[in-house]
């Protein structure tokens, strides 16, 4: 039986032809735990037949597909990557040994595509700008809120988050950051998706995501002033 050391959530809608590639570069130790959000293309199957755990969540959103799968992990790391194969997890070791390592509390991969057609130019001047917010907010030296990151499964636990939608990666580093979390960035490997993006593919995903992510930011704002 293999050591699982690391729990790696793979939100997924619809990510069946990304998965075969996504799981079979899953490193030694780290084990995928697929959270399904309705798929209709047999997502669940696919992943299943090679091997990962499912969960299912039949609320719709990115907050409640991650946080099902932070609820279902076990192992004492939790790592979250994306399931569309636009990033490679051969890149993981490099977001969860500072954890390991007792060097971070909070790891964000900081994406650096791999070509010029990965990162459209509305969602990356979108996090441009939520980038530079943050670093006002916070004082924590961050250039991308991005995807793939790692903690420990009892720290996230603590943190008690309540997003459910695009907002639960933000909340997730809000609340690192007031509690005064270790956070640090890696580089990583940012590629074009296979399939349908969802959100920072589409103009109209992206627009969500800032929608939902500044109705949290105006909430921590009001917080400071108070």
């Amino acid at each position: 039986m293999m050591n699982i050391r690391v729990d790696v959530v793979l939100p997924c809608l619809n990510e069946a032809q990304a998965l075969p590639w996504i799981l079979e570069r899953m490193p030694a130790g780290y084990r995928a735990i697929v959270v399904d959000n309705g798929s209709t293309d047999g997502s669940a199957d696919v992943a299943r037949a090679l091997g990962a755990h499912i969960v299912h969540e039949s609320r719709r959103g990115f907050g409640a597909a991650a946080h099902a799968g932070l609820l279902a992990a076990t192992a004492p790391i939790v790592a979250f990557c994306d399931a569309d194969a636009s990033m490679d997890p051969r890149d993981l070791p490099r977001v969860v040994d500072p954890i390991s390592d007792d060097e971070a509390d909070l790891v964000l991969g900081r994406r650096r595509p791999t070509t010029r057609s990965a990162w459209p130019p509305h969602a990356r001047v979108a996090n441009t700008y939520l980038s530079w917010r943050l670093r006002r907010i916070t004082g924590v030296n961050i250039h991308d809120l991005g995807p793939m990151r790692a903690a420990r499964r009892d720290h996230l636990l603590a943190l008690d988050l309540r997003d459910r939608r695009s907002g639960y990666p933000l909340e997730m580093f809000l609340g690192a950051a007031a509690a005064n979390w270790r956070i640090v960035e890696v580089d990583t490997g940012y590629s074009p998706r296979v399939g349908r993006s969802k959100v920072t593919g589409t103009v109209r995903g992206t627009l969500t995501a800032i929608k939902d992510m500044a109705a949290l930011l105006a909430v921590t704002q009001r917080g400071d002033r108070s």
